[in-house]
């Protein structure tokens, strides 16, 4: 074998243990930047820095949102046990008392809390030296890319762990873009 040939196989082998190291956790394409960016201008077009909305598949889950512009976007989901309460605040568009009730009363153990770091949708890794994180309630996620120093058993729970987190922004985003319509 010549020279030439070895460095091209070597290249070659190169390749793809940079591309299977990437793994499956960041090769996703997030499902909430879309989303995020039409919630952002129907936002800034209102002028609203938080926005409300209850869950159409529940009696009393709600979410909710704070918006940074240019900065972040802050998203929760909770079971509220009074629903008759944040259904009025938000009729009467008081959707930062909403974030706040649902970030502090809701019912144990149902708050979700998604924080997107540059208000551009969730990333599966740092980008520009900031990421997007999770919280459970029972248990806290940093989209890092770093999922062994989260104890996490594999690159594919990370994987997984992301998907759902994304899955349920794009949620909660698409529930807050059709309140933010209705204004």
């Amino acid at each position: 074998m010549t020279t030439a040939v070895r460095r091209l196989v070597l290249l070659a082998v190169a390749g793809m243990v940079m591309v299977s190291m990437a793994g499956p956790a960041f090769a996703q394409e997030s499902k909430s930047v879309a989303l995020v960016k039409e919630l952002a201008a129907a936002m800034d077009a209102a002028k609203l820095d938080a926005i409300a909305a209850k869950d159409p598949a529940s009696e009393d889950t709600y979410y909710a949102a704070l918006y940074f512009p240019g900065s972040q976007l802050l998203a929760v989901s909770a079971r509220y046990e009074v629903p008759v309460l944040l259904d009025q605040r938000i009729e009467k568009q008081e959707f930062r008392e909403v974030y706040t009730d649902l970030n502090s009363a809701c019912m144990p153990g149902t708050r979700v809390l998604v924080m997107d770091i540059g208000a551009d949708g969730l990333k599966p890794r740092k980008e520009d030296n900031h990421f997007d994180s999770y919280d459970t309630g029972s248990r806290s996620y940093a989209f890092d890319g770093e999922w062994k120093d989260q104890k996490l058993a594999s690159e594919a729970e990370y994987g997984k762990v992301f998907a759902e987190a994304d899955a349920l922004y794009a949620k909660i985003l698409t529930a807050l873009i059709n309140q933010a319509k209705k204004r």
